[in-house]
């Protein structure tokens, strides 16, 4: 597809002897359409040329000329503004379309590098909590986004499987096991008990040191504890799947911190021989104060690991099996300094410099309910799978009063409910915390998921109706230069710019909000232009428009880990 904002820099390149990779980076687009397609603000080479912005301008403007995709050269203040030739827009993003069909948007920027994307990460025992949900969705986009864009992405699940928690449930469960179902209720069960013995443990001293002594014979491998740590984790993961499979979520590896128990003395042995660790009251350290970054505790006074050890040899692992050019942990904000704590101390491992340098915190904000009403008996977790379910049981009761008759009543509704939900997680920035409302994520007006899938619908309602796909060559481009169906190419048009820009900011919003744009776009035309038309060549041309803007809100949506419904 032509690049036009290359072939501007390359003008402008070729006249004041500046790399044209950087000039393309200064090119903005206009805030007003009347203004131009690109601008470019000539106070950028002000210092370098010892001139005006607008006498810059005037010299550019006299050397460069226009050609057959540059239409109009104009001067505005300080800012040189290049009008496009619409025709030849229309015909690239078309042909384009024709030729990658689902694939359009990529440039394959990301081939020969490997991306790791570690997500979700729930600890065993524990509720799947709305935490996690949030995590989950954002994580399986940027995978998903990633992979498209040509890279070797890799999603991985670091499940939280060890610690001193797993010392106080397995003391739970010797003394009052039989008195729960865990096979029936998992991990409600397994929190009753672990609510249980923590308040007795707050109690009774010697009781917390029998948990402690739990966790240390479970690291050491004690049969005993071994088995019954083995049993919390395997029920909790067929629970965990069910909402994976709700959310339409695979993982290319999952691995909890045991996995590495046998490698985390090489990372403290060589902590150890880089001169690094230092003792303070019993426990090892990396003192990172210089750095600004605290001191971070690699082994307790007891000589057990912290989550920093086990990260740590996560990274190693993950540096020595992968050699990854990128590895994305999506974590809440809350984990920033800890994230900046092991990135400092990875720097001393034995592993790549690229590999140290790739090392990435997507932090998120928290998610809180309007309402209350579905939080458990803590107060604070939300159950993801009630949330969901009742999301696609709101879902069917609108399929039932508007359209009852619709066909795969329950399939649909899941693909709209679970939409809903997942759109809502990723339409803002991400780093921004959220209010989830009912109303709101299933608002079919509004800036939601179920709007994206309203105007996909729609666009196959368009073909249905004309009964064909006409072929490219069909298509007069000359019937697509009205102002409503220019604003549609022009949206198509900037696809693979925003799928760019979603990895070099890690940033699923970007993506989200194109969406709302293309789908704002396409209802504007669709409102404006008879599309079913006598004219074959106009009908011909806004066909194919449509069947182009369905093409790219179904990628899209793929990409955020959404399904498009057939009928809504």
């Amino acid at each position: 597809m032509i690049n036009f904002k290359n072939i501007i820099a390359q003008k402008i390149a070729k006249e004041v002897e500046l790399d044209a990779k950087e000039i393309e980076g200064f090119i903005e687009v206009p805030p007003n359409e009347e203004m131009g397609d690109y601008a470019f603000p000539c106070f950028k080479l002000a210092k370098v040329l010892k001139k005006a912005p607008p006498a810059i301008a005037t010299e550019l403007k006299e050397k460069i000329t226009t050609d057959e995709n540059i239409e109009k050269i104009e001067i505005v203040g300080g800012y040189l503004n290049f009008y496009i030739n619409k025709k030849v827009l229309t015909k690239t993003v078309l042909e384009e379309l024709d030729k990658k069909q689902e694939n359009f948007g990529t440039y394959n920027s990301g081939d020969g590098k490997t991306v790791l994307v570690e997500f979700s990460s729930p600890n065993i025992a524990k509720p799947f909590h709305i935490g996690h949900l949030r995590t989950t969705i954002i994580g399986n986009s940027l995978y998903k986004i990633y992979k498209f864009m040509g890279y070797n992405s890799i999603s991985i699940n670091h499940l939280g499987d060890y610690g001193t928690q797993f010392g106080k449930l397995i003391e739970g469960y010797k003394r009052w096991g039989s008195e729960y179902n865990i096979d029936e209720n998992p991990i409600e069960e397994l929190m009753k008990i672990y609510i249980r013995i923590n308040d007795l443990c707050k109690e009774d001293e010697s009781v917390l040191d029998a948990c402690r002594e739990n966790f240390r014979l479970l690291e050491e491998g004690d049969p005993y504890c071994k088995n019954l740590w083995e049993k919390f984790r395997d029920v909790s993961l067929q629970e965990f799947n069910r909402i994976y499979d709700l959310l339409g979520v695979k993982f290319d590896s999952i691995k909890g911190e045991a996995s590495y128990a046998n490698s985390w003395g090489e990372v403290v042995d060589i902590l150890e021989k880089a001169g690094k660790l230092t003792e303070s009251e019993g426990a090892k350290i990396v003192d990172l104060e210089e750095q600004g970054k605290g001191v971070c505790m690699i082994t307790k006074s007891n000589g057990s690991t912290i989550y920093a050890t086990r990260d740590l040899a996560a990274i190693r692992y993950r540096a020595k099996t992968y050699d990854f050019d990128k590895c994305l942990y999506v974590v809440a904000y809350e984990q920033a300094l800890h994230f900046r704590q092991i990135f400092e101390v990875a720097k001393y491992l034995d592993i790549p410099k690229k590999c140290q340098k790739g090392l990435e915190h997507v932090q998120y904000g928290m998610v809180r309910l309007s309402t209350g009403k579905m939080s458990t008996r803590e107060g604070n977790v939300v159950k993801v799978e009630d949330l969901l379910n009742e999301s696609i049981d709101r879902v069917k009761k609108v399929i039932e009063e508007k359209n009852a008759d619709m066909e795969n009543k329950e399939e649909e509704a899941k693909k709209i409910g679970i939409g809903a939900v997942i759109f809502n997680n990723l339409c803002t920035t991400i780093i921004k915390d959220q209010v989830f409302d009912w109303d709101t994520v299933l608002n079919f007006n509004g800036e939601t998921g179920p709007y994206i899938q309203y105007i996909y619908v729609r666009t196959k309602s368009v073909l249905e109706k004309a009964g064909y796909i006409p072929n490219i060559d069909e298509i007069n481009v000359n019937v697509l230069q009205d102002k409503q169906s220019l604003n549609v190419i022009k949206t198509l048009y900037k696809f693979g710019e925003i799928l760019e820009a979603v990895v070099q900011k890690n940033e699923p919003s970007i993506l989200a909000r194109y969406l709302i744009d293309l789908a704002g776009s396409y209802s504007n035309f669709y409102n404006e232009n008879k599309i079913i038309d006598e004219d074959k060549n106009v009908q011909n041309a806004r066909v194919y428009l449509s069947k182009s803007v369905g093409t790219v809100l179904k990628t899209g949506a793929s990409l955020l880990g959404i399904e498009m419904p057939n009928r809504m």
